[in-house]
């Protein structure tokens, strides 16, 4: 339970430091249990779309779901995607990239990177229609974290743990972890496809594009910055989760 508070903590911007204080060196292990945050995460995303999309037109429904995830992380997640295009973007060696990254403010490639991702991002609700798109937001959010946490594991952390912004290395994942983590991750997608029947069986084929696309920006980290950094982790989950999305719009018309 200590755990999961940490992870929650931090993960979110919810006021769970309120139940308890949770040691320091908890949170170098927050990172198998973040799929689990994707249950809450995207479990609100999808409730806000069934509630909202009764009274407003889908696309304003998912601009509200989209909103809910953004206030429940902070901006934690997108904050992360601009300094990784900023970083990867402008920087040409390893210590300017990782220096650019860690400068709080937003630079050109930052703006256009966070202007495409959200452009793509909300052409979902003129594709799917709205029972397609909630399991999709359920399992996408999971699923991407999972995909993302792996980074951990092939990489080790760019910084030292007192140059890191949030002064905390991740430790890489036991087996038991990496079980969890996967648990986690997969959940979702098998209870909408076998219980709910919400896709056909032919959909988890697509979770293997998220996969992929975590495999290239690892090897984009590796051979940049010879490592991760949270931020690398924020835009990792974001780009596998938006890869998803756009595998299933792609998929989509053959389904019907």
């Amino acid at each position: 339970m200590l755990m999961l508070l940490a992870t929650l903590m931090f993960f979110t911007r919810l006021p769970f430091w309120r139940l308890t204080d949770v040691p320091a060196d908890r949170f170098k292990r927050v990172v198998p249990r973040w799929p689990w945050v994707g249950w809450l995460t995207g479990g609100l995303m999808a409730l806000t779309l069934f509630l909202s999309s009764r009274v407003f037109p889908l696309t304003i429904a998912w601009i509200l779901a989209l909103l809910i995830r953004i206030i429940l992380t902070g901006c934690l997640h997108e904050d992360g995607l601009a300094d990784f295009f900023d970083g990867f973007g402008g920087g040409r060696t390893r210590e300017r990239t990782l220096e650019i990254m860690k400068d709080s403010h937003i630079g050109t490639f930052g703006v256009v990177g966070l202007i495409v991702y959200y452009a793509a991002l909300l052409q979902l609700p003129t594709v799917l229609p709205r029972e397609t798109l909630i399991a999709v937001v359920l399992c996408g959010d999971c699923w991407a974290k999972c995909c993302a946490a792996q980074l951990i594991n092939f990489l080790s952390y760019a910084r030292t743990e007192e140059t890191a912004k949030n002064k905390t290395v991740y430790e890489r994942m036991s087996l038991g972890e990496l079980l969890l983590c996967f648990f986690g991750g997969l959940a979702p997608a098998f209870i909408c496809t076998f219980i709910l029947g919400w896709f056909p069986h032919r959909f988890l084929w697509l979770l293997l594009v998220p996969v992929a696309v975590m495999w290239l920006l690892r090897t984009l980290m590796k051979q940049r910055i010879q490592g991760y950094t949270g931020d690398c982790c924020g835009a990792t989950f974001l780009l596998c989760e938006l890869s998803l999305y756009l595998a299933v719009m792609a998929a989509y018309p053959h389904w019907c």
